[in-house]
């Protein structure tokens, strides 16, 4: 059975765990303070879920996430990763991360500066527009009426088609943006980030029931994101 690796086990980290485990994949998780502080949610998921370093859980994984702070970045090992499809769930907060001008002048993306990090992986972005707890309720089967989609971007196109296999199994269909310098699109304060995947469309989407948001508007806001 296919396995998948977790560099992060925080809320999005858990959520996906927990999807991966009832989808039938064995789960490989860590975190940055060492595999015994798991050991509850590992007790959790079961006998398919163990805890292990970051580089170990890099190595185990066909599929692994990166689903850490931008600022810990430089954190992720890099040689376990070659050749990996590599999901990044993460977003850019210049109030926990700190001021990187890059980023602010639109020079680069973050996944782009994931990717530079990993120069023989395949980054491809994905989970960073959706809130854990969305996330972990709208997961349908495939071919559900009420399936939602997420928006994945990559430079690499069998890597996009291995994430979007992933993303099937956990209860979602896809949106391709295009490659990583356009991954902006589902970022914080674009109109995919969130607000398609609540009830409350226009207000706040944090506290708000969860809703379906099928493939047609999610590419409907991709294509409203402005800089």
């Amino acid at each position: 059975m296919a396995t998948l690796g977790l560099i992060g086990s925080g809320n999005i980290g858990s959520t996906l765990a927990r999807l991966a485990v009832d989808a039938g994949l064995d789960v490989v998780l860590s975190n940055s303070r060492g595999p015994q502080t798991l050991s509850d949610l590992v007790a959790e998921l079961g006998p398919r879920a163990r805890a292990a370093t970051a580089a170990e859980a890099a190595a185990a994984g066909d599929w692994v996430v990166v689903t850490i702070p931008f600022h810990a970045l430089g954190t992720v090992p890099v040689e376990p990763l070659v050749g990996k499809t590599v999901l990044d769930t993460g977003n850019y907060y210049p109030q926990r991360d700190g001021v990187i001008p890059e980023l602010e002048e639109g020079k680069a993306t973050e996944s782009q500066l994931l990717q530079r990090h990993l120069p023989r992986a395949h980054v491809v972005k994905a989970f960073n527009n959706i809130l854990y707890r969305h996330l972990g309720e709208l997961s349908r089967p495939a071919g559900a009426a009420d399936r939602s989609a997420l928006p994945i971007a990559g430079d690499d196109q069998d890597a996009k088609k291995h994430a979007a296999e992933l993303l099937s199994l956990l209860g979602y269909d896809t949106v391709d943006i295009g490659p990583l310098a356009e991954s902006w699109r589902s970022q914080p304060g674009t109109p995919v980030y969130g607000k398609p995947y609540a009830v409350s469309k226009d207000g706040e989407f944090g506290t708000a029931a969860a809703a379906p948001a099928p493939a047609d508007e999610i590419s409907a806001a991709l294509a409203a994101a402005t800089r």
